[in-house]
């Protein structure tokens, strides 16, 4: 059965000009006057480009099927970093520049989801959020502030993110990994 516009979802992967899109947002539009047509946000699953494409109804398209699977990451060698499989204890190397910035906050034995397409590695996922230990911080000193109480901080990974002024060395900490923010303390 051929795939047509109509069957776009949030989450599809679709394959336009030889590039792999995932589909963000869509929306089927019925005009009053006119013909059909689906509105879409879409992401290049290899660089993160975002765009907004508009397709009309019942245009027939290439969806790509992209294996979602969870992996520990183990280790970093050389200039690609180590992930197993937790179900075939397979480890599979995936190149530096897929896990880009995310690097940051990758500790030994965090569960990633990674992508691939037809075996090969697309994409790299952390999860929202990490614990991580703060390794440096100076003491917070109240009174003057000039920047809300917050202070500058090392973790464990070697990232340098902003906590509040009552954070101290040691503790452990909450991170977004999607920009770097502290969430909070953890037990």
């Amino acid at each position: 059965m051929a795939q047509t516009s109509n069957d776009i979802k949030n989450g599809s992967v679709i394959n336009l000009d030889g590039k792999l899109w995932t589909v963000i947002k869509f929306q089927h539009v019925k005009p009053g006057k006119g013909p059909a047509f689906v509105r879409t946000t879409i992401k290049d699953v290899l660089t993160g480009k975002i765009v907004d494409r508009t397709f009309n109804a019942g245009m027939k398209m290439d969806f790509e099927t992209v294996d979602n699977r969870t992996m520990q990451y183990s280790y970093r060698d050389g200039d690609s970093f180590v992930f197993m499989d937790m179900n075939t204890y397979e480890q599979v190397n995936i190149p530096e520049a897929l896990v880009g910035d995310q690097e940051r906050f990758l500790l030994e034995g965090t569960d990633c989801i990674i992508s691939f397409h037809d075996g090969n590695p697309l994409s790299v996922e952390l999860p929202a959020a990490v614990v991580l230990t703060v390794t440096a911080t100076e003491p917070g000193v109240q009174g003057n502030r000039s920047n809300a109480g917050t202070k500058p901080a090392t973790v464990e990974t070697g990232a340098e993110i902003q906590v509040p002024l009552f954070v101290g060395e040691g503790e452990k900490v909450k991170v977004d990994t999607r920009d770097g923010s502290y969430l909070g303390r953890e037990n």
